[in-house]
């Protein structure tokens, strides 16, 4: 694996939107990426170290954001200073703690422009995640892109789908899934992916079926309170899932899938992973906003 000559830790590097997430109590940090960072920093650092590839705006939400990143151990090297306003969604979290999402546009992240920087830490990526709310300027889906085809060959590459309808089209996910090597989606984005890509069969199958279409080396379907399903190869896990009490369900599947990126860099057993997974998903449930503290145990 191609690593930085300074630092022979694992790279994980979260690529594409940061923004503030607007609740009626005030707004958090957030976007999936920069939350699978944070998640990923708190639980695997020191044996990884963890950097935010995206733009935030010349203001103060910007600073903030910097500052914030920064404090929960995430390199900000390549994240830009646009002249576009920092993003922010305003979020509406439902009384079993859904939650449905209205982004502002023209935002700093749809001005992701390449640089040297990012140029950098692609080379030296182990693991890096990305969605597709990132790629609805035409921008910011080129310089991810280009971000994607320089990672060494033997990073993981995990899309986290996170359909945010209507910024995304079915050529941007076709073009996501063909750069990756590990699929995460949850049950709503299912049968877009299964329609869109022609698959069809039990839930199973489909996993299967997509595994065999991209070459992926992993498929991870997250249900809610009822657990999820991974698979790889030949192996196969499922877990029902932890009872938990819901505050809000903002940043669980970014921190599962921070999770899943950690267990499949130590390539530990699939069936802990997945419990591994949905434990710290449900405790994320449990908290208010994306990016809790974890317990120290943890």
């Amino acid at each position: 694996m191609t690593t930085d000559t300074t630092d022979h830790v694992p790279l994980f590097v979260g690529l594409g939107e940061i923004l503030w997430d607007l609740f009626p109590d005030g707004p958090r940090f957030g976007g999936a990426p920069a939350n699978f960072a944070c998640s990923a920093a708190a639980l695997g650092t020191p044996r990884i170290r963890v950097a935010m590839a995206s733009s935030v705006g010349q203001d103060p939400l910007g600073t903030q954001a910097l500052a914030t990143l920064t404090e929960k151990h995430v390199s900000v090297a390549g994240v830009r200073q646009s002249p576009q306003p920092t993003g922010q969604v305003l979020i509406d979290v439902d009384r079993s703690g859904a939650a449905t999402y209205e982004f502002a546009a023209d935002a700093a992240w749809d001005d992701f422009q390449w640089s040297a920087a990012l140029e950098h830490l692609a080379q030296n990526t182990a693991v890096v995640c990305y969605g597709t709310l990132s790629q609805r300027s035409a921008i910011s889906q080129q310089t991810v892109h280009q971000f994607l085809s320089l990672v060494p060959t033997d990073a993981f590459k995990i899309f986290d789908i996170n359909l945010r309808p209507p910024h995304h089209t079915d050529r941007i996910i076709r073009e996501s899934l063909h750069s990756a090597n590990v699929l995460k989606m949850n049950e709503d984005e299912l049968p877009v992916l299964a329609a869109l890509c022609q698959q069809s069969g039990s839930t199973l199958e489909i996993l299967q079926g997509l595994a065999r279409q991209y070459d992926l080396q992993c498929v991870a379907l997250t249900r809610g309170h009822e657990g999820a399903v991974l698979l790889r190869g030949e192996e196969i896990s499922e877990h029902p899932g932890v009872t938990t009490k819901v505050i809000d369900t903002v940043g669980a599947g970014d921190a599962f899938t921070a999770t899943l990126a950690l267990g499949l860099l130590h390539n530990q057993p699939l069936a802990d992973i997945n419990r591994r997974a949905c434990e710290v998903a449900a405790y994320v449930c449990s908290q208010a906003g994306a990016t809790p503290t974890f317990p120290p145990e943890w």
